[in-house]
């Protein structure tokens, strides 16, 4: 990586720092100032907000991964997710959450199913699955961030200038990253709550719908329809799901041979969870700070306008490394590995920052939204 890619990189750090302390007295007054934004953020903002924590380096890398293996038919994945979820927030769900005027998801299951044994029951299972699932999201996370960064700026280089930390250099790189990335977010999370994450998110989307433009008018430029092409497998291009991918038999991937089945409860599961109720913990946050039960519903509808840039990001990645990297064997390494390859200094510094915007808004809202239950309806 070369200087301006760093210079670049450092100066979002920046950016993105002093906008968390910018906002640490407005979100200290309250509880609901600190998680909810005191009711008073822009509908236009949360939906911003809400759509780029989805947008994350992790997922981002997964999606790759997936668009590389199955070709079009792994559109049917995401059935299992948010394909539904503006459709049932608009129609009833965004205004339902945010008529109830609580403050976590978990405490919205009284709402849900009264101030009885039943109801609060559910509030307790709720509030501890919430937490496990956020320090599950957080392993995930860090995982993924620690291996882009390290394609990046490799910290074995380090190690001899370094030597009292060599074990950590070498043996546990991509961990040694993954820790400083997230206490980095951590700093800006827990100083400027939720007005914070919002703004940092707005700034992140911008950041981020650049580098995706960039991306995927690399990936229409370099390759032609003719390479593209030869480089794909049969039915690769097709988005009819079928019952059975036979070349995916005694390969790593088994797993999907079965399409037909997965592709049944995919499209099942996301219907179900969507209809009852919002699919991720940072997506009740958003509702429930709506100044209006109207503004959930508007924000609920604009969510997926701000994710297409994403779609063509994968497209463009995924193109570049079909037609041009035969070195990878790691599935999850080809994003990096692509934008290493094709991308120019300090264009390079842009894009990994823009990645790095994605990995942090997607920790941001984790972290934000999975301590107010802490908060709220454990402690």
């Amino acid at each position: 990586m070369a200087v301006i890619d760093g210079i670049v990189i450092i100066l979002y750090f920046v950016i993105v720092l002093v906008a968390g302390v910018m906002f640490s007295r407005m979100s200290s007054r309250n509880l609901k100032s600190y998680f909810l934004g005191d009711l008073r953020i822009p509908w236009l903002g949360l939906a911003i907000s809400g759509s780029v924590a989805t947008f994350d380096v992790t997922g981002t890398m997964w999606m790759v991964t997936v668009l590389y293996l199955l070709g079009m038919k792994s559109w049917w994945h995401h059935w299992m997710w948010g394909v539904m979820l503006p459709a049932f927030g608009l129609a009833y769900m965004g205004v339902w959450v945010r008529r109830s005027n609580v403050l976590t998801a978990a405490e919205w299951m009284i709402t849900r199913f009264g101030d009885s044994t039943a109801g609060r029951t559910a509030r307790a299972v709720y509030a501890l699955m919430a937490v496990i699932t956020t320090v599950a999201f957080i392993g995930y996370a860090f995982e993924g961030i620690g291996k882009f960064a390290n394609v990046y700026v490799p910290l074995e280089q380090f190690a001899d200038k370094v030597p009292f930390a060599r074990h950590l250099l070498t043996e546990h790189a991509y961990k040694t990253w993954g820790v400083f990335i997230l206490a980095f977010t951590t700093l800006y999370v827990v100083l400027g709550g939720l007005f914070g994450v919002v703004l940092t998110d707005v700034i992140q989307t911008i950041i981020l719908t650049i580098a995706a433009i960039i991306i995927a008018y690399i990936g229409w430029s370099q390759v032609s329809p003719e390479a593209l092409a030869r480089a794909i497998p049969p039915g690769w291009e097709s988005i009819k799901p079928v019952w059975r991918i036979a070349e995916l038999h005694g390969t790593q991937n088994a797993y999907y041979e079965m399409f037909g089945f997965l592709t049944i409860a995919w499209v099942m599961k996301g219907i179900l969870l969507n209809a009852g109720g919002p699919g991720q913990l940072y997506d009740f946050q958003r509702y429930l700070a709506a100044r209006t039960p109207s503004d959930a519903a508007k924000l609920a509808a604009a969510w997926p306008f701000f994710l297409v840039v994403r779609w063509a990001m994968v497209a463009g990645i995924t193109i570049l490394a079909l037609t041009g990297i035969a070195s990878v064997t790691d599935p999850e390494l080809v994003m990096p590995t692509v934008l290493n390859k094709f991308l120019p200094a300090g264009l390079r510094g842009l894009i990994i920052a823009g990645l790095l915007a994605a990995f942090m808004s997607t920790f941001s809202a984790t972290a934000n939204s999975g301590a107010s239950y802490i908060v709220r309806d454990i402690w």
